[in-house]
């Protein structure tokens, strides 16, 4: 009888475990090889991104730094090239990423949940498409590889932070 007390238990345990829902998820790494690997894992810890500053030139994706909350990020990359910075609207999330690579990273597009394309670099090179594998999920964080341009990158999906004090 305790036999099968203890057996019906670890189901019950088993099958609980078996519908909880899944939410993070990885897509990546596109770009060439070579560069040092960073990874923004530990900022995602002070909020949902709010801010992306993007350094490119002629040809490539030279630099990046995420905000996190109200946190930046270290930047990663090189010098050379013209900086942009644009702000993501309160509760507004990237849903999807996508751009261009070959041996470096040249183009990225960042599409929100509020509809806006925020397009950097060029647009030439192999093509691809991030999208998190879970529904209700947004970009968290990012990695990848830089040396002093980006040679390749990282996208991490999870669920938006539920309690954001910071941001």
């Amino acid at each position: 009888m305790l036999t099968i007390a203890l057996l019906a238990l670890l189901c019950a345990s088993a099958s609980a475990n078996a519908i909880q829902a899944r939410s993070s998820s990885y897509n990546g790494e596109y770009g060439g090889g070579g560069g040092e690997r960073f990874s923004h894992s530990g900022n995602q810890l002070e909020g949902p991104i709010t801010a992306l500053r993007v350094r490119v030139n002629r040809y490539y994706i030279v630099g990046l730094q995420v905000r996190y909350g109200k946190v930046w990020s270290d930047y990663v990359g090189g010098t050379q090239g013209d900086l942009e910075e644009i702000f993501l609207h309160p509760g507004e999330s990237v849903i999807q990423v996508s751009g261009k690579y070959k041996y470096y990273l040249r183009k990225l597009v960042f599409v929100t949940d509020k509809g806006r394309y925020l397009p950097f670099g060029k647009d030439t090179g192999t093509s691809f498409n991030a999208v998190p594998l879970y529904p209700n999920t947004v970009l968290r964080f990012i990695s990848g590889r830089a040396s002093s341009l980006i040679n390749a990158i990282g996208l991490h999906w999870d669920v938006y932070p539920s309690d954001c004090s910071s941001c």
